[in-house]
């Protein structure tokens, strides 16, 4: 298991987990959890992912993170702005929001977040640490550290950004070869990878 930076300049993309919507005094008040902790998922399976407690806590501190619709258009709140409220608690990335009742945007989607039409939550983020466990089946990537790009309420959240972990997953490997006599499935998974950069599919 070793450890790795990976530098990109694009966001990928995780589910997250809609907890609270309330409307009180003009305001509406929307949290979750974008991102949770120690929980494997699989990424179209390509790779397992897993994020780390601690990983957030630098973008807390430093990003300019807006809480959008759809990862789109103009942000319902902003923590720098202080009308969200990013932290890490014991089960991940924590997002609390106070959104503006008179707003024509939030008004267009707090009737559908309320019948649970709309009850997804997703984040944009940049591994900045990382480091790649290939002992199993699946290679598992442990995501140390992040910066966020924005947390969203969303209506089918998707695995996107797969590729730049591929590309991540793929500079660890030409820095670590598979060893003479590596299992079937790991130089099958491999070949996989390489025909997925070259556009081909392997199966």
């Amino acid at each position: 298991m070793t450890e790795t930076r990976f530098a990109s300049t694009l966001p990928e993309r995780r589910p997250g987990v809609l907890r609270e919507i309330r409307e009180a005094e003009g305001s509406v008040h929307v949290a979750g959890h974008p991102a949770v902790f120690n929980q494997v998922a699989d990424i179209g399976g390509w790779f397992r992912e897993k994020i780390m407690p601690g990983a957030f806590a630098r973008a807390i501190r430093e990003d300019d993170v807006p809480f959008l619709i759809e990862h789109a258009g103009l942000p319902l709140a902003r923590n720098t702005s202080g009308t969200l409220a990013l932290a890490e608690d014991g089960q991940g990335l924590a997002m609390d929001a106070r959104l503006d009742g008179s707003d024509p945007d939030v008004q267009r989607i707090v009737p559908k977040m309320q019948r649970g039409d709309l009850n997804k939550m997703s984040f944009g983020f940049l591994a900045t640490r990382q480091e790649w466990d290939e002992t199993g089946e699946i290679p598992l990537r442990i995501i140390h550290e992040c910066r966020l790009f924005d947390v969203s309420i969303v209506t089918m959240p998707a695995y996107a950004g797969t590729d730049i972990g591929l590309r991540s997953l793929a500079e660890w490997r030409s820095a670590h070869p598979p060893a003479k006599g590596a299992p079937v499935i790991a130089t099958r998974l491999r070949m996989r990878l390489a025909g997925r950069t070259r556009g081909l599919a392997i199966r």
